[in-house]
């Protein structure tokens, strides 16, 4: 009995056609872009001695240094952690406004929804330089930058949480003639809690690393000895701060780590 081998394509021949047609595109778009930025990367390549030689002028590190960064390392994680406490606060009633669940009106909704997509669009250098123009350089304007731009992603996130939640808890409290407060604190608080807080760790590591870019347009914290020390081209001194961030950033991380799964 002679078997017969037919030969089966995994995929269908119009998806086949499909796919092939989107990689020329994005290739096609790729090579325009690089084009139009006048990206050489022959250039870059034919220059890794010297991107090399920058590095090696960073070893050995100076370790005497680090003294010298702790304090603003400190403040960095002070205006980190005032920060996140302030847009923890604030985010509350925006993430209930912005949540179809709790808000029936479309066009409050809507309102709130736009805001927190407009402060998600803001980058967080650009509302420091806007802060230092403002108040002067120091800890206030990189506090409040990091607050308008870490307010816009958590209460984004915690909304989004408060709508998918089981509105029969809701309704089984507004059956029993609870109020609005009464439906938010036995219905939603207790939904939303744990997620609540591991959102809020979330933005406290990525404040804390924002935090060290604002340092560079004069909004406190570490990144302004970073920005000092570049300009003197003491290389050696930004490699031990660059160790000693990493490091807080290391046990910041594993800290929070360990607390959002002691909550979630």
């Amino acid at each position: 009995m002679q078997s017969t081998q037919h030969h089966i394509s995994i995929y269908p021949r119009g998806m086949k056609m499909r796919v092939t047609l989107t990689l020329v595109m994005v290739a096609l778009f790729y090579f325009f872009s690089l084009h139009k930025t006048e990206s050489d990367f022959i250039e870059f390549f034919s220059n890794l001695d010297v991107v090399f030689m920058k590095l090696l002028s960073m070893f050995p590190p100076n370790w005497d240094y680090i003294p010298h960064a702790i304090g603003p390392l400190i403040e960095t994680i002070q205006i980190a952690i005032v920060a996140t406490t302030f847009s923890v606060i604030i985010c509350i009633p925006l993430s209930l406004l912005s949540a179809n669940t709790i808000v029936k009106n479309q066009y409050v909704y809507y309102f709130f929804r736009n805001l927190l997509n407009l402060m998600r669009t803001i980058p967080d250098i650009l509302l420091a330089t806007l802060f230092v123009s403002l108040f002067g350089v120091g800890i206030l304007p990189g506090i409040l930058a990091l607050t308008v731009f870490s307010l816009g992603i958590l209460a984004k996130l915690l909304s989004e949480t408060i709508e998918t939640i089981d509105p029969r808890q809701l309704e089984a409290i507004q059956s029993t003639g609870g109020n609005l407060l009464q439906v938010i604190w036995y219905g939603v608080v207790p939904q939303v809690l744990p997620q609540f807080i591991s959102y809020g760790l979330y933005v406290f590591e990525l404040n804390v690393r924002a935090s060290l870019v604002l340092g560079f347009v004069g909004a406190g914290g570490i990144g302004s000895i970073i920005d000092t020390q570049l300009n003197f081209l003491q290389y050696k001194n930004v490699m031990a701060i660059l160790i000693l961030l990493l490091a807080a950033v290391i046990f910041i991380e594993t800290v929070s780590n360990f607390l959002r799964r002691r909550v979630v």
